[in-house]
């Protein structure tokens, strides 16, 4: 590896932004992927090393390259320690996801409800400009209180996070949008927010709502067709 490309890498790294280290075989030239000087078919098959976080050996036209994938790590921010985010919690690390559980009740955000799992007791928002939530983030808020949850949402609709949900009826979230309108957030930018949170699977208790949100993040993140969301 050139010293060029190690720094180039290590940017990357440090930016948090997925890229693809492709060798190819057996001459060992290298470079970083997507670029805007590779070809096409090289740039897709990286995008797909990317999106699926795997590395291995493919083949395009009579040249072989080995992709390495390096993707910053997955990471889920949960906003509110109640029950679902108890139930939730199991359920995304095991499917790859570094969790945070954000709550400034330290009565709920503590490490006997939340054994080996990371914990802030910041506000929201100061928590979420902390993180700096990038496109490998997502972010689930929980609280049913508009104090913790709508500095959350207006944070994380300012970021990349590629999943945002919220917990409550289609009531709750429409007026949940018409505050975060009036922080300035177009229609546009609250359509990415899920909400209500999670797949309609008729889930009632909190181990069956939590399985609808990580099925619903999954969703999201592998690009499945889903349902839109009822207009609140």
């Amino acid at each position: 590896m050139t010293p060029e490309i190690l720094a180039a890498l290590e940017q990357a790294k440090q930016e948090k932004r997925p890229v693809v280290l492709a060798t190819r075989l057996p001459s060992g030239e290298q470079r970083l992927l997507p670029g805007p000087n590779a070809p096409a078919d090289l740039n897709a098959a990286a995008n797909r090393a990317l999106d699926r976080d795997e590395s291995g050996t493919v083949k395009l036209g009579d040249t072989d390259w080995f992709l390495h994938a390096y993707n910053p790590p997955l990471r889920l921010i949960v906003v509110g320690a109640v029950h679902i985010a108890q139930a939730l919690v199991p359920f995304a690390v095991p499917c790859g996801f570094s969790v945070t559980v954000v709550d400034p009740r330290r009565s709920f955000a503590s490490d006997d409800r939340f054994p080996d799992t990371v914990i802030s007791n910041e506000w929201p928002d100061e928590a979420l400009d902390k993180f700096a939530p990038d496109s490998r983030t997502a972010i689930v808020t929980l609280t049913h209180d508009p104090k913790l949850d709508d500095p959350a949402l207006d944070r994380a609709l300012k970021s990349q996070a590629f999943y945002i949900g919220a917990l409550g009826s289609r009531r709750t979230h429409a007026a949940r949008l018409s505050r975060l309108r009036e922080l300035g957030h177009q229609d546009s930018a609250l359509a990415r927010i899920r909400g209500p949170v999670g797949l309609n699977i008729e889930a009632v208790t909190a181990p069956e709502i939590a399985l609808s949100i990580i099925a619903e993040i999954v969703a999201v993140r592998r690009n499945a067709s889903l349902p839109a969301k009822p207009t609140p």
